[in-house]
């Protein structure tokens, strides 16, 4: 099985347009703030309008109004949402649309119990990440893979600290739907290297 790819935190069409020529299947929007990679919905409607047919355009917010998520979608075509923060599946659904729930992994919680909360129609897929406290995600910091179950209630996406160098490995170990990366493909924060990002697809295809 193939391994799909999100690179996520794009900020402009042109960058985005390459990413999506360099062979990621879906690019991330990040509509959180306080994030370096955020995008207002006007910039977000120009990047979703320049990507090719069959790249995924996702969302991402953090324990955002729902009001504010109605309002990106207003002027946004987004393909999938993903909610990075303390969102419940009554919260996620709400919308109508296809979404992803992010997990930061950490010792003291039950990761089969937490998927199963998800499972349902809307839900097509829970991501891993890193727990690292006041942060909700990008931070470039892995967890121990080690302590993933072997089977999902949903499709498992792999997230926090990946770069080039151990994707790999880590899909092999993993063995997830798909993996997302940002920080591991930047050369600064919120600032894409398309030669990394090239190294990290050409990792998985």
């Amino acid at each position: 099985m193939r391994t799909r790819i999100k690179i996520c935190g794009l900020r402009d069409a042109a960058t985005a347009l390459q990413v999506a020529k360099l062979g990621a299947d879906a690019i991330g929007l990040v509509f959180y703030p306080p994030s370096p990679r955020h995008v207002s919905a006007d910039v977000a409607a120009e990047i979703v309008a320049a990507l090719p047919a069959f790249v995924m355009s996702v969302g991402l917010f953090v324990n955002e109004s729902a009001e504010v998520v109605s309002s990106v979608l207003a002027k946004v075509p987004l393909d999938l949402l993903q909610f990075h923060g303390d969102e419940d599946l009554a919260y996620c659904s709400q919308f109508g649309r296809p979404f992803i729930k992010a997990l930061r992994v950490k010792p003291d919680l039950n990761l089969l119990e937490y998927a199963q909360r998800f499972v349902s129609p809307l839900c097509r897929g829970l991501l891993l990440d890193a727990w690292v406290d006041g942060v909700p995600g990008g931070t470039g910091e892995s967890f121990d893979w080690s302590v993933l179950p072997s089977e999902w209630p949903l499709p498992l996406i792999l997230s926090g600290g990946l770069h080039p160098e151990n994707v790999a490995s880590a899909v092999e170990r993993v063995q997830p739907w798909a993996v997302d990366v940002s920080s591991g493909v930047e050369s600064s924060k919120g600032v894409k290297d398309l030669h990394q990002v090239e190294l990290f697809i050409r990792a998985l295809i």
